[in-house]
């Protein structure tokens, strides 16, 4: 994750206010977004971009801001309609802010918009949101993505492709030839490539993912310790309270009681 922190549709409130209120002097606004801490992307109401922050272009390793401001247009690109972006944005021209979660980034589309050098990538997701930008009239003048990186996967591309296979499927019963599968590679040499690239075994990479799944829920009292057990795929017994209790050091019953004082 490149930021902490939670994105939600209020997230940007601070943002649209400060950039309405500066609309009119056009130095300011261009530098309130280019200093943003997150990747920001202003588009016009034909879809094409306008601005583009630094952390955006950090973010993909774009070389100069010149090839996508007044080229790229979101409504053409075919890839990004098929994330569900390009109709996010195009839905914001109504006056609302919407947030989607976890898109998974078309990388191959936006190396070819992009012009980016980072070819190391195999995946992405990122949480976004499409917010609006009023004039002074009250109409939409512009519509803001502002975005979080969640999940990025590079390297060796089979094993990305494993690691996120496992991270999809977490609160799934384990399967090695599956994971294998994701990668392409035969069981046993994958479980020897995949330890020599992330220390450790495919379970027990599957194993930290889903304790930290169980810990995350159980520091929600609004769930039973059986319900949390149930959604991460996981039976509600003694067994799994013992292989809890290896990765954490407590019992559930004690790590929620201490998580909740």
């Amino acid at each position: 994750m490149k930021k902490p922190g939670d994105i939600n549709q209020n997230s940007p409130d601070i943002f649209q206010m400060s950039l309405e209120a500066s609309l009119d002097q056009g130095e300011l606004f261009h530098n309130i977004i280019d200093f943003l801490p997150y990747p920001i992307e202003v588009y016009a109401r034909d879809g094409t971009m306008v601005m583009v922050n630094r952390e955006m272009l950090l973010e993909f390793d774009v070389p100069d801001k010149d090839i996508l401001i007044g080229k790229y247009n979101i409504f053409n690109d075919t890839e990004t309609e098929k994330s569900g972006l390009s109709t996010l944005v195009r839905d914001i021209f109504d006056g609302k802010t919407r947030a989607v979660t976890d898109i998974k980034v078309p990388v191959k589309s936006v190396r070819k918009s992009y012009k980016t050098g980072k070819s190391d990538i195999y995946a992405m997701y990122q949480d976004a949101v499409a917010f609006p930008i009023f004039d002074r009239a009250g109409n939409v003048l512009y519509v803001g993505v502002l975005f979080i990186t969640r999940r990025i996967y590079k390297g060796n591309p089979g094993i990305a492709r494993a690691v996120e296979y496992l991270e999809d499927n977490w609160n799934k019963l384990y399967s090695l030839e599956e994971t294998a599968k994701a990668a392409n590679l035969s069981p046993y040499h994958f479980s020897r490539v995949f330890k020599n690239n992330t220390g450790l075994t495919p379970y027990d990479y599957y194993m930290k993912i889903k304790i930290k799944r169980l810990t995350e829920m159980l520091r929600d009292g609004n769930n039973t310790i059986r319900e949390v057990f149930h959604a991460c795929g996981m039976p509600y017994s003694g067994h799994s309270f013992s292989v809890f209790k290896k990765y954490v050091g407590v019992t559930p019953k004690q790590y929620r009681k201490q998580k909740l004082k």
